[in-house]
């Protein structure tokens, strides 16, 4: 075989190849091109309904006694036992001794002084018998209810002038007051207390010396709790005292209500709060420990025509999302109070739109979408 034959053979094999492979993709057909699917983004939604909204201020402080009372000693002598013990920590009843200071001088003073007294009386008595006949037996009995051990009687009232002269040379009134005087002093001898409580401290024991002035301890009225709470300023105005204010606490179970009884006047530079005093509506329950630390729900005041919000649902503080013929459209609104749990808006949406209150992220308004609740109906504005 010549030489330009064995040349020009594979070339002519690769162009014969190629014109063949030209030829059956004439014949192939291009399939028509796929149009991305544009799918509506499912989230959850609201429908916004206008109606009155109540404003809650949550706040926290500690179990206090509106009552605690110091216990000063206002006579002299030793400590003696009462029907509790005068212990820290020691609860007691409405109408408890406490303590006493011994009183046997001073009993023997009283009895004294009334012996002087019904010795005035018994001079006195054969006067009005002979000058006053009507008014004698009023004065017998008065003479005859006198006891030792009984706490003296109001002196029979008078307006002969007479009758007062006679009184008052026989130095009847002067008696009967010093009498009245002593038993006063004799009642500071013993320590009665006038509510249920506890003894914060004891600063002198049973045996102890005590002299006027000295402190012997500190009790508290558990009958009367209260929680004094820090709140915000601006909350101030929001704060209805008619209303009941809910207590829990982390530290012991239990739930507990009160009452608003005083609002503080001056702000704590520190913080910018203001105290908030609670009653507590407890009595004596053993649960509630005086220094606990509670949490309080102040329920406020109420905002007619008000939506609230998650506040997930709240952007930049000033717009949402809502869904708008199936697309999400965002809507500028008014913002009246940002709480804890929720985010009351008075403004930019209106009843019947369909809110987004889930966080979006990654989304522009004009994008589809739909909600999961199947109930929901698209309405725009």
């Amino acid at each position: 075989m010549k030489r330009s034959t064995k040349i020009l053979l594979p070339v002519l094999i690769i162009v014969t190849g190629f014109a063949a492979m030209l030829l059956l993709l004439s014949f192939r057909t291009e399939p028509p091109k796929r149009v991305p699917e544009i799918r509506a983004k499912v989230v959850e939604t609201a429908i916004v309904e206008l109606q009155p909204v109540q404003i809650r201020i949550t706040a926290y402080g500690r179990v206090t006694s509106a009552q605690p009372v110091k216990l000063y000693a206002e006579v002299s002598g030793t400590l003696e036992e009462g029907s509790v013990p005068f212990k820290p920590a020691q609860s007691f009843s409405k109408g408890d001794l406490l303590l006493k200071i011994d009183d046997r001088q001073a009993r023997l003073k009283l009895n004294s002084l009334k012996s002087d007294l019904m010795t005035a009386l018994a001079n006195v008595l054969p006067e009005i018998k002979v000058d006053f006949p009507n008014d004698y037996q009023v004065w017998q009995d008065y003479f005859d209810s006198c006891r030792f051990d009984e706490m003296i009687a109001p002196l029979p009232e008078t307006d002969n002038p007479r009758i007062k002269l006679f009184l008052s040379r026989f130095n009847v009134y002067k008696l009967y007051f010093s009498v009245c005087d002593h038993e006063i002093l004799l009642d500071k001898h013993s320590f009665y207390v006038p509510f249920d409580g506890s003894i914060v401290s004891a600063d002198l024991r049973v045996g102890s010396t005590a002299r006027n002035g000295t402190l012997l301890g500190e009790i508290v009225n558990l009958e009367q709790l209260e929680v004094a709470v820090p709140v915000q300023v601006e909350d101030i105005r929001w704060i209805d005292k008619e209303q009941t204010v809910t207590f829990g606490s982390s530290e012991i179970p239990g739930k507990w209500t009160g009452k608003v009884t005083r609002i503080g006047s001056d702000i704590d530079t520190r913080t910018q709060t203001v105290d908030i005093y609670i009653s507590v509506q407890s009595g004596r329950n053993a649960s509630l420990l005086n220094g606990v630390f509670l949490e309080a729900n102040i329920p406020g005041k109420t905002i007619d025509n008000a939506f609230a919000v998650p506040p997930r649902a709240v952007y930049d503080d000033r717009y949402v999302y809502i869904i708008v013929n199936g697309e999400l459209a965002r809507r500028d609104v008014e913002i009246l109070r940002r709480e804890t749990e929720q985010v009351i808006v008075d403004g930019g949406i209106e009843a019947g739109d369909t809110l987004v209150i889930e966080i979006m992220q990654g989304v522009a308004p004009g994008m589809p979408a739909r909600s999961k609740n199947a109930t929901s109906e698209n309405r725009g504005r």
